[in-house]
């Protein structure tokens, strides 16, 4: 990114975010079950295949997949926050589930080339300041043949689920000087087959997951995307406490479009997100 775009600054921001969040996020995972099951799937993962998860956070992914490539195969988790990993590391103890963590740089990988069968990225292609370099990473480390399996968020009227909360932001905060990227940038198929395409990968297969989230409040929804935001999440939490309210209010208001099919309290919203595979070439 260019126009003043800080790139450490937003990644230092990005990693005290999910540190401050592992564990919820980790309890979180329900939420995004299905799309994880979907990613998974694409991602043909067989025993014996070596594995890298990127921007894995406490893991979750990589411990199906670890699961799915046994016996002799290998999966190793990465993320930029290390307290993401030791949250992963700390729930597997004792599980038998056989894991490698790593703190580590998507765009700056430290792995030898061809070194990997399989590449997951479960929503974080978005994140990366550089995703051209994270994917030109990903290309690099997949042995020829090798496949990259990711999600990202749909376009912006296709996710309710992000989409009500940033409203709420939009409305009551004032713009950022120093705009982040979006997390819908990727949610047109064509402009993420092209970038695929022009990291060097073949056969890009691009579907829609589509799912909804239930919660049995406003708040319960607010804390579900504080603990996906990252650092969005932890620039909100600088906010005085009487603004943090008014946005919790806000976002009540506006999930009222949102009801239950069943009548129940609370509210069931939307979101789409897209899955990519693309293979390095033979």
């Amino acid at each position: 990114m260019s126009g003043g775009f800080d790139t450490r600054r937003f990644k230092a921001m990005e990693r005290a975010g999910f540190n401050r969040i592992a564990a919820r996020y980790a309890d979180g995972a329900h939420l995004r079950a299905e799309l994880a099951h979907a990613l998974l799937g694409a991602a043909a993962l067989a025993p014996g295949q070596r594995v890298l998860d990127l921007a894995s956070g406490p893991g979750l992914l990589a411990s199906d997949a670890a699961h799915r490539v046994h016996p002799g195969g290998m999966v190793l988790a990465t993320d930029i926050a290390e307290g993401m990993l030791a949250e992963g590391a700390r729930r597997i103890s004792g599980s038998g589930i056989e894991l490698l963590f790593s703190a580590a740089d998507a765009e700056h990988l430290c792995l030898a080339d061809a070194s990997v069968d399989r590449v997951l990225a479960g929503l974080a292609l978005f994140m990366f300041p550089h995703p051209e370099r994270a994917l030109s990473e990903m290309h690099r480390v997949l042995a020829p043949g090798g496949r990259v399996a990711l999600s990202v968020w749909g376009e912006r009227d296709s996710v309710p689920l992000i989409g009500r909360a940033q409203d709420c932001i939009a409305r009551l905060l004032p713009q950022p000087k120093v705009a982040r990227p979006s997390v819908f940038r990727f949610g047109d198929p064509g402009v993420l087959q092209a970038i695929l395409e022009d990291a060097g990968f073949t056969e890009v297969s691009i579907t829609a997951c589509d799912f909804t989230c239930s919660f049995d409040d406003a708040e319960s929804y607010w804390q579900a995307f504080l603990d996906l935001a990252g650092g969005a999440a932890e620039a909100l939490s600088r906010l005085p406490e009487a603004t943090q309210q008014a946005l919790r209010n806000e976002v009540a208001a506006d999930l009222a479009q949102h009801p239950r099919a069943d009548g129940r309290p609370g509210c069931t919203v939307p979101a789409r997100a897209l899955i990519a595979t693309a293979v390095r070439k033979p």
